[in-house]
């Protein structure tokens, strides 16, 4: 058995970008859980490391108290990458015993057991990212798992996760229905729905849970004629809004308030979506806030794939539904419409009429009218005043590293136009 569990970044970040500019790849949600959450729950009995970029490093070691941070610890370890979708099946497929070995597949780095010489010579050469030339004279093998590549895979499986990831987190709970269920308020299948301590479901909300399980954590308000749809999960301290529509394959990370149409999307944590509008096949990070009547376009009307500039490149995503995808601390205008496959960076706000460009670079102030450089100051003087609002403070680390991210997004915005 390994010593240790260290959770790696490999170079394909770039294609989660804006999502990961603030965090690592394994803390993506898919389901009700991070894929670093699925990970740890593979490997329970072993202590994990996180390996990351280096200027993520501080803010990381500050979001996991006691976990080690581009630090490998012990005499062996299995190094996982952080953006594989861990099942049941993976302890199975990529053993935490057995002889050194890198499992493959194709040539991305899924894992890699060493121990030894072999892991001593990887740890005093370890970049920030990690790939196949790192483990070379390793014996390799390929594995066939489910690896995140880009931002609208997390969108694509996130149903079945949300299924998988139910199926775990309640497989020992007596009592299903904690929280306080009103008098009038409908729950179809309540054998596939959990309701945690302290959340109300109000008179009038329906719970549908016959296509897939809903799982509702602790002190949420779902207040009344809201209807969620199974698979779905809402996160604690949530509130849903009146008359709300939550359809199938929705995810809405903790302390987040959504009313509105929202559909197969994941609402990573501490965003906003709270008036009408439609939000479908989307990724929102933390600290978003969709302006009243926010619209957006899931489904071209061709209904081709969608295309989506990603780094540069136009992309098909190999399928017809793709939303927005909007980095932490972005903010949309009332009345603002997203196009399809539409990405838009980190700390930008977008408003005006008329569809603003498919790729809003991060720190951006405008939209199809016009566009400049959302000062950093000002950026981050907003983001305070937001994250305050939750009881939260922006720490003095967060802060530097968002104006890493201001620097290292300089060229995005030069691209389009936006600084000389």
């Amino acid at each position: 058995m390994v010593d240790s569990i260290c959770v790696f970044e490999d170079t394909a970040y770039r294609n989660l970008l804006p999502l990961v500019h603030l965090r690592v790849t394994s803390d993506l949600r898919c389901g009700i859980t991070t894929l670093r959450e699925k990970i740890e729950r593979s490997y329970p009995a072993i202590p994990l490391s996180l390996h990351c970029r280096e200027y993520l490093a501080d803010l990381v070691r500050e979001q996991n108290f006691g976990v080690p941070v581009n630090n490998v610890q012990g005499k062996s370890c299995l190094f996982v990458n952080g953006r594989v979708v861990a099942d049941r099946s993976l302890p199975e497929a990529i053993p935490p015993d057995g002889p050194d070995v890198v499992y493959l597949n194709g040539e991305t780095v899924v894992a890699a057991r060493l121990s030894g010489g072999a892991l001593e010579s990887v740890r005093r050469n370890l970049p920030d990212t990690i790939g196949p030339e790192h483990f070379e004279g390793t014996t390799q093998t390929e594995v066939e798992v489910h690896l995140i590549d880009y931002p609208w895979d997390l969108v694509r499986r996130n149903g079945d996760e949300i299924v998988a990831d139910f199926a775990l987190l309640i497989a020992e709970e007596k009592e299903r229905m904690r929280g306080l269920v009103y008098e009038g308020a409908h729950l179809v299948n309540r054998n596939n729905l959990f309701v945690g301590d302290g959340t109300q479901i109000k008179p009038g909300v329906v719970l549908d849970a016959e296509s897939g399980p809903i799982y509702i954590g602790k002190n949420v308000t779902v207040f009344p004629n809201a209807t969620i749809e199974g698979p779905a999960y809402v996160g604690n301290g949530c509130m849903i809004k009146i008359g709300a529509k939550i359809y199938e394959n929705s995810s809405i990370g903790e302390k987040s308030k959504v009313g509105g149409e929202v559909e197969e999307s994941i609402i990573h944590s501490h965003s906003n979506k709270q008036h009408d509008g439609f939000l479908g096949h989307s990724y929102l990070a933390r600290w978003v806030n969709l302006g009243a009547d926010t619209n957006t376009s899931d489904l071209k009307n061709n209904y081709a794939n969608v295309r989506v500039l990603l780094n540069g490149e136009s992309i098909d995503t190999g399928s017809p539904f793709v939303g927005l995808t909007m980095g932490d601390h972005s903010k949309s205008g009332i009345n603002t419409m997203f196009n399809t496959g539409t990405v838009v960076g980190v700390s930008s706000n977008v408003f005006g009429s008329g569809y603003p460009p498919k790729a809003v670079p991060s720190f951006t102030w405008g939209g199809a009218e016009g566009m400049s450089t959302y000062r950093l100051d000002k950026s981050l003087e907003v983001a305070k005043r937001v994250m305050a609002r939750r009881k939260v403070s922006l720490s003095s680390v967060e802060e530097t590293v968002m104006r890493k991210v201001f620097d290292l997004t300089r060229e995005e915005r030069t691209s389009a136009g936006l600084e000389a």
